[in-house]
């Protein structure tokens, strides 16, 4: 199975919710949040076993985040689907 990158670039107050909305479309298998210049300050997997523990943590954190920094980058993987349709 292939995953799937992308990258959001968000203000600190539309970052949680960024993460929520991309939760709810679901197949987030992993967040990276990182600064403009790249670093990374926060990479959290994510496990249908432990999302909604996963997801209290992320938001707790995250909001931290979010008041100290201005702009970040969200990377985003998720899993393929297995279904997908060839060209």
């Amino acid at each position: 199975m292939e995953n799937n990158k992308t990258e959001f670039k968000v203000k600190g107050k539309e970052m949680l919710p960024k993460i929520i909305e991309l939760m709810r479309e679901g197949n987030v298998e992993r967040f990276i949040i990182k600064d403009i210049e790249g670093h990374i300050y926060m990479e959290i997997p994510l496990t249908k076993s432990d999302m909604n523990e996963t997801l209290m943590a992320l938001l707790a954190k995250a909001s931290v985040l979010a008041e100290l920094i201005s702009d970040f980058t969200l990377e985003v993987i998720k899993k393929d689907s297995k279904n997908k349709k060839k060209s």
